[in-house]
C-alpha cells in the first residue's frame, strides 16, 4: 500500500490541552509507533485550544485497516482513555507531501 499521511486537528476542552498532550506523548505515541505508524510534527495552538499532528502509515495494510488494529488492540483498551473526555471536535485530512 502507498504511504498515507493524515493531518489531524483536535479542538480540546477548555483547561485540558496540557493534560491531553501529556497523555498523547506517554500513551498514544508509543502504541502508534509499536503498530508501525510514524508520527510527524505535533503542535499546540493555544489561542484556539487545538492540538495538531501528523501521523503516517506505510505498510502492507491500508491506513484504515492499521488504524482499526490500533483501536481494537488490548493496549489501547488498557489506556482507559476516552477521546470524548478531552476532545470537542476532530478533523482528519489525508495530505501529500510536495517537494
Amino acid at each position: 500500500m502507498p504511504k498515507t499521511t493524515q493531518l489531524r486537528t483536535y479542538t480540546v476542552r477548555d483547561g485540558l490541552l496540557d493534560e491531553w498532550v501529556e497523555r498523547w506523548r506517554e500513551e498514544i505515541v508509543p502504541l502508534r509507533l509499536k503498530l508501525g505508524f510514524a508520527i510527524g510534527h505535533a503542535w499546540t495552538d493555544r489561542e484556539h485550544n487545538q492540538f495538531i499532528w501528523l501521523i503516517s502509515y506505510d505498510g502492507p495494510e491500508t491506513f484504515a485497516e492499521r488504524n482499526a488494529l490500533y483501536w481494537s488492540s488490548p493496549e489501547r483498551s488498557a489506556m482507559g482513555l476516552n477521546p470524548d473526555d478531552y476532545l470537542v471536535t476532530t478533523e482528519e485530512r489525508t495530505v501529500e507531501s510536495v517537494r
